[in-house]
C-alpha cells in the first residue's frame, strides 16, 4: 500500500464516498485492525460508528502529508488533516501515525498520537 495515497484517499472515501462505510474500511485494514489514538483503542466497529455522523457533519477534508517512511511492514507518517464542517467550524489536526502492514498490503494496526494546531 502507498501510504501518502492511502493518507489522503482513505479519509475522502469514508467520509463522502457513496460505498457502506464498512466496505471501505475492509479495503485498507485486516480483520482484527486495531488503531490506538491518544491511547485509546478503537475497532472496526467503533471506526466505523465514527465515520458515519461524520459523513452527515463534515463538509470538506484536506489532508498535507509532511512525512512518510516505509520500512516493509513497518510504516510511520507524520500529515496534518484540515476538516470543514457544515456549520462553518474549521478543525486542524497534526496527526503523528505508526503502523504496522499484512502480508497484502493492509494495515493491520496503528497507534497515533494528534494534537489540535
Amino acid at each position: 500500500m502507498d501510504m501518502q495515497d492511502y493518507l489522503k484517499r482513505y479519509p475522502q472515501e469514508i467520509a463522502f464516498g457513496d460505498e457502506d462505510a464498512g466496505a471501505v474500511f475492509d479495503r485498507y485494514h485486516t480483520p482484527g485492525f486495531v488503531l490506538h489514538s491518544d491511547g485509546l483503542p478503537l475497532d472496526r466497529e467503533r471506526l466505523i460508528a465514527h465515520a458515519r455522523p461524520a459523513r452527515k457533519r463534515v463538509a470538506s477534508i484536506g489532508i498535507d502529508v509532511h512525512e512518510v517512511l516505509d520500512t516493509g511492514g513497518r510504516i510511520a507518517a507524520r500529515y496534518t488533516l484540515t476538516a470543514v464542517m457544515r456549520k462553518g467550524a474549521t478543525v486542524t489536526t497534526e496527526i503523528f501515525m505508526f503502523g504496522e502492514l499484512s502480508d497484502d498490503g493492509r494495515l493491520r494496526r496503528v497507534d497515533q498520537m494528534t494534537r489540535t494546531v
